[in-house]
């Protein structure tokens, strides 16, 4: 299992953990990860990284589409690219909410299925420099010539040359979107996946292989899941602490009518709980949606307690499917312990169980 370590979006004050980044690349992780929301970016900080290590892979999970356009993102991603020495930088890309699209960035929420696409394609023209960039998309065309337009625009070519196949990953969750990540991406960044999952997503990942063609599979493609890891005594203590962040994100974290992450919850069959939850959140009612979150649906995202019972609960993880973990953890002692579990327990991945099977 390829381990990752997330950084995460800032507070109000930014502050990179050099000390568990630089002992994370020595103990063999294979990626950081950064986020965003509407505080600290992804892309600079790891700007900042690629100066202090050395061989870890830099991942945005994930730089918002409408934070920047899909030229400024290729540019972002070349760059940090290139600081770092090459073939280290991984360009996750994905969607926020209607709320923040449109209420931070000022971007109307259209339709993201098809200006997902439209921005991954030009994305890789602007990489390949095959020709002058131009696209003739549904939601994002180059040369622009909508509404204000002089008529002047023309396609461009990359001054940079780079890594034609520089690597683009998605956060995706719906039925459309996951189909979209395996026919266009390199990589996958799935929501609140957790074990058992990889059933209900199979289907429409292979279904994205298909539309690639090209012998497009799971030997291509990875797949990077997310887990909290706490080293503690107190389990229930643990499970707490992760609760508030849960009930913000299922229950304020978007409108009540668009709000993916109580989506999800309710696919994972919590469906009156994400619903309590939203209601109370939204109503004021914060540490009451605290309190609903259950013990259960913390315990499955995440490895909590002793080393035993971490270790016990990581075979879920390495039988996930998923080709990648990443680690969210503040403790040296976990950091060294997931490095200790993953060599002693390989994952299997999708393409190892196929080989299996056949």
């Amino acid at each position: 299992m390829k381990l990752g370590l997330a950084l995460g979006y800032s507070g109000a004050r930014l502050e990179l953990p050099l000390d568990l980044i630089r002992l994370a690349e020595r103990l063999g992780y294979d990626s950081l990860w950064t986020a965003e929301a509407y505080g600290s970016d992804a892309v600079t900080p790891l700007a900042y990284l690629a100066a202090r290590t050395e061989r870890i892979r830099l991942g945005t999970g994930i730089m918002q589409l409408a934070g920047r356009t899909p030229a400024m993102c290729a540019m972002q991603a070349q760059t940090v690219d290139a600081l770092a020495g090459g073939g280290r930088f991984i360009a996750g890309l994905g969607v926020s909410g209607p709320q923040i699209v449109e209420g931070w960035y000022g971007e109307p929420w259209g339709k993201p299925y098809w200006r997902l696409r439209d921005y991954i394609k030009i994305m890789r023209k602007v990489f390949a420099r095959d020709e002058p960039v131009s696209h003739d998309g549904r939601e994002i065309s180059l040369p622009y010539e909508g509404p204000g337009s002089t008529g002047l625009g023309k396609p461009l070519r990359s001054i940079m040359h780079t890594n034609p196949r520089l690597p683009i990953w998605l956060g995706s969750g719906s039925e459309a979107t996951v189909k979209l990540t395996a026919e266009l991406c390199d990589g996958w960044l799935p929501m609140h996946f957790v074990p058992g999952r990889m059933a209900q997503y199979r289907p429409w990942v292979e279904e994205g292989f298909r539309r690639a063609g090209g012998g497009k599979g799971w030997a291509d493609f990875e797949v990077q899941a997310m887990v909290s890891v706490r080293l503690t005594d107190d389990v229930g203590k643990a499970l707490a602490v992760q609760k508030p962040g849960i009930a913000l994100y299922v229950g304020g974290m978007g409108h009540s009518s668009v709000n993916f992450h109580n989506q999800h919850m309710r696919q994972m069959g919590y469906v009156d709980v994400a619903e309590q939850i939203q209601r109370l959140y939204l109503s004021g009612r914060k540490d009451e949606a605290i309190a609903v979150v259950p013990d259960d649906y913390v315990d499955e995202r995440c490895l909590v307690g002793s080393p035993e019972r971490i270790r016990e609960r990581y075979a879920a993880w390495a039988d996930s499917g998923a080709t990648g973990l990443t680690v969210s953890a503040d403790q040296p002692e976990a950091l060294e312990l997931m490095a200790d579990i993953a060599r002693e327990r390989p994952a299997v991945g999708m393409a190892g169980a196929a080989s299996m099977r056949s």
